[in-house]
Order: structure tokens, then sequence, then C-alpha cells
């Protein structure tokens, strides 16, 4: 039988659902257990694909092309697990589907109601997979917090479930914050009392409540809250703030987050293996060296629009016992003296953006990387501007452009894809997912692949133009990736410099903070490579 643990959050959102479900994994996945998760959203869009990254943070993109909440980001890196379609699922996802029945006629003339026919479409969505001989877990985070209008049906859907499969077979844990008043000098469980009432009033209660505190939780108040929740003490979980969010798995182990899960879905818990974690952990911990990488971005106001670029730098920095300190620079504010912006940074990384906001700027950015010898890496958007940059200021085409930016540019470097051109709707039609790229064996690129043909993540419309494909070469911006057909121009670089890549893909998507991703390594090796020469 699969188990079922479902994550929902209290009081207020931000409290790291994610972080603790996805640490959850980790610990049961240390244990030998098979886990997946998936992130249940209550928002109206049937995917994040449309919203601004300001508003909501990265899209996060999976294997087979599924644009998705960010935490999903944090369940691969945290259970190193592909994940796919079935794990993000939303409000508008579900009554898309409910709806496409009714028109369809699959109702049969029935009036169509919230139960069962929404409650049951969600349950359809809850993974199984009977398949596989070994117990497996599935850790289904609810997003917003408890009493929002937008999540009841998916309350009552967990309600029916749990009833269907047995109690025995489903843990409901609550993140809740238990907040500090400093005026006072108290920290107050009331808010976490408050929503665990309007859980009970959704016909569920809490097997776990972790409670999300920046101070000392004291045991007579663990005391009081599973006094009044009707949980027991050991089920009753302080969670305070750590240095490094890979440092959570190892701190809830230590209070049995593990043990009182298996508790509660009669599970053994066994020791757990967490001896590479820990070794990271230490890593992080102790990197006392530092390199300044800058990243110059569309959408710097909220970092967490570029959550997987910052972590997969973060990582490539610890596997080389270094701190990677970015220096957030939004765009637009790029003026003046272009070396007073980047005399402090020892690499210049552009990701990934849409719309013409910035692109200028961004381009001053990459002329003053590639002129000054600095280590660059672009990724998707940042790629496409050095074609730009490089066209412009060396092959001499001033008024070079993409299609995006300039439909009527003389010279367009990068155009709308050919299978782009009819596209109407702008969510999910994109070129999205994981796609082969052949890679030039005598390129820098390949010695850091170490293989000829790879696997990334894409998400982009525009494409580097073939009738400049040759002309760049012979100039000296070099394309060392391709696609299989040899159609589609996936990365370039410089073989003058001492390290300039651009790649169409989304590489930071597959990085983990114990595996870091070979393009991230290598870039920040060479940024710690200028820093020495500089010192």
């Amino acid at each position: 039988m699969e188990k079922y643990i479902f994550v929902t959050g209290g009081v207020v959102s931000g409290l790291g659902k994610g972080i603790t479900a996805a640490s959850l994994g980790r610990l049961l996945k240390a244990r030998g257990y098979k886990v997946t998760m998936q992130k249940f959203d209550p928002y109206l869009n049937v995917d994040p694909g449309t919203m601004s990254p300001i508003q909501h943070g990265e899209v996060f993109v999976t294997d087979d092309g599924t644009e998705t909440d960010l935490d999903l980001g944090h369940y691969e890196r945290f259970i190193d697990e592909s994940l796919n379609k079935n794990s993000n699922i939303t409000t508008g996802k579900i009554y898309e589907e409910v709806l496409a029945k009714e028109r369809h006629g699959d109702y049969g003339g029935g009036t169509v109601q919230v139960i069962p026919h929404v409650t049951n479409t969600i349950k359809s969505k809850f993974h199984r997979d009977y398949k596989v001989d070994e117990t497996g877990i599935t850790i289904v985070e609810i997003g917003g917090t408890i009493g929002d209008i937008e999540s009841q049906p998916f309350f009552e859907a967990i309600r029916q479930f749990k009833h269907e499969i047995g109690p025995e077979n489903c843990c409901i844990i609550m993140v809740s914050l238990i907040p500090y008043l400093r005026a006072s000098q108290e920290l107050k469980t009331k808010p976490t009392q408050m929503a665990v009432k309007t859980l009970q009033s959704l016909g569920l209660q809490p097997d776990i409540i972790v409670c999300r505190s920046e101070k000392e939780i004291p045991q007579y108040l663990i005391d009081k809250i599973s006094l009044f929740c009707n949980v027991t003490p050991d089920h009753v979980l302080p969670n305070l703030d750590v240095e490094t969010v890979y440092e959570l798995p190892l701190k809830l182990d230590e209070e049995k987050f593990a043990q009182a899960v298996g508790d509660t879905l009669h599970l053994p818990m066994l020791e757990p293996d967490l001896t590479d974690w820990k070794e990271m952990v230490r890593k992080i911990k102790e990197a006392k060296d530092v390199v300044n990488i800058a990243l110059v971005g569309k959408y710097t106001a909220l970092h967490d629009a570029y959550l997987s670029v910052s972590e997969a730098l973060k990582a490539a920095g610890y596997s080389l016992d270094y701190k990677v300190v970015i220096k957030w620079i939004e765009a637009e504010t790029i003026k003046g003296d272009v070396k007073e912006i980047f005399n402090d940074v020892d690499g210049i990384i552009v990701p990934g953006g849409f719309g013409n906001r910035g692109i200028e700027e961004m381009i001053l950015a990459i002329k003053y990387a590639r002129e000054n010898k600095i280590p660059f890496l672009g990724i998707c958007l940042g790629m496409q501007l050095s074609i730009i940059e490089y066209a412009r200021d060396v092959l001499g085409y001033r008024d070079a452009n993409s299609t995006e930016f300039d439909p009527a540019t003389i010279h367009p470097v990068i155009h709308l894809m050919e299978e782009q051109n009819n596209i109407v709707n702008l969510g999910g039609t994109m070129r999205l997912g994981s796609y082969p790229c052949v890679l030039d064996t005598d390129s820098k690129t390949y010695s850091l692949y170490g293989v000829k043909e790879i696997f990334e993540r894409h998400r982009h419309r525009y494409e580097v133009n073939n009738d400049y494909r040759k002309l760049l070469k012979d100039k000296g911006l070099t394309p060392v990736g391709f696609s299989p057909d040899n159609r589609i121009v996936e990365m370039v670089e410089l073989p003058s410099h001492p390290f300039f890549i651009g790649t169409q893909a989304h590489p930071e998507f597959k990085s983990r903070p114990d595996r870091p991703h070979p393009l991230f390594k290598g870039f920040v090796s060479a940024s710690i490579e200028h820093l020495k020469n500089k010192r």
C-alpha cells in the first residue's frame, strides 16, 4: 500500500512548508524508502508558466516539459529524483479537466458540483504506484494557508481520501508559526491553536505539528500545544532557523521527525544513512574563502525569481571550498560607469527572462565581461544577448537584435522558432522540457561535461538564426552544441576567452547541492581563478 503524507501550513504563508516537506523526503529516502513528492496549489492558473517571476518566483521546469512551482526545485534538490507533470496540480488544472468532461457530456447530464466532481478529480491526482515491491511514500504539500477559501476543496478531498485508504496509511502534518512578541518577550501558541481548530473544522486532525520559530521553544509550550491541539508531545516538533536550508534535514532528524511519521504510518524507521549529506553541510558551513558573482537579471527585486540559479552557483562554490556571494544587479540600474559596477566581481551571469525591459543594459554587462576577460555564463536569454552583443560589436551589425525585441531588425541574429510561429496561447506552448544536445568534442563545454551527448531542460521560444551561424564562428564566437539534427544551436563559447559560455537550456534545474552541475562548477572555478589572478 502506498503511504501518504500531507503537509499543510498554519497562521501565515512563507513558513517553509516546501523545505520541511523536502527535508522529510530526504530523511525517509535515507532510511531506504521510495519517495516521491507533489505540490497542490490552490490558485486558478493552470500552471505558473504565465505568472510574473516577481510575484511568484521562478518557474521550475521538469524533464517532461511541465512548468511548475519553485517548490519542485526544492523537492528535486533534496530527494534527488526527477519529477513530472503529476507532481504539480493547481485548482486551474482541476477545473479545466472537470469543465472539459462536462462539455464532453461525461457526467451524463448531472449537475456538476464541488463534491463529488471536483474532489474526485483532486483525489485522482494523488500519486499512486502499486507496481513497485517496496513501500512507496508520497509527500503532498498543500499550498497556501489553512483557512484560505481557495484550498477548501483540497482539504475536503484529503478528508475523503484518508477515509478511503485508512488512517494508518495517511499522515497529516501542519507547519505552523510560533510568533515571538518582542515587547513582552513571549512566544505565543494561540495562532497555532486557532489554525488547528480551523483544520479540525474541515474534518482533519494533524498527526504532527512542526513549529516554526526564531526562538527556542521551551518544553512547557510544547506540552501546551500538545494539550490544546490533541497531538502527543513527541509529535510537536520545533523547527528553528538554520544557517543553510540543507542543514534542516539533520536538525529535524535530531527531533525524531521521521520516527513520528513512522509511528503514524505504522512503518519501521531504520537508522538513516546521512553521511554524504552531513559532509556536504559541513563543507557549506566551513567555507571561508569568498568569490563574488554578479547576477544581472530582470527580476532581481525578488531573489526567488532566480532560486535554482542561485542554488546552483552556491553548490558549485561549496564543492570547490568557496562561498559564492551573489551581487544582485537589476539590469535597468546599469548606467554610467560599468566598470564601477563590476569592479568587485569575479564572474558575471545573465540568466533567462522575457520581454525587452533591461535588455540593452544586460548587453552592456556582457560586453564588459567579454572585453575584460571576466568569466561569463549566459543562460537562455543570456546566451541570446551574448550573440546580439557580438554581432553588433564584432560583426559590425549595429542594429543586430532578436525579433522578440525588434521585429523589424535588419539583422535578426535571434528569431522565433519555426514551430512557434502560429502560437496564440502563451501558457505551456514554448519549447519545454528535456532535449538532447550534441557537443563539439574540441570545445571547453565538452571538457566540462565529459560526454558528447547531454540532456538539458529548456524553456524558450526564440533561437539562433542559422543564417548567421557560420559568420559567428568565423569571427570567433563558436557554436559548440547542437540538436541531434543540427538544426538548433544549443551552446556557444568564445575560445579566446578564459570562460565565456552561453547555453540555450536551463542547466540550473538539474544541479544538486551535493552534485553541482558541470557548467556551473566550471564557471565558478574560472571565477575563482580570476580572483586569484587579481590578487
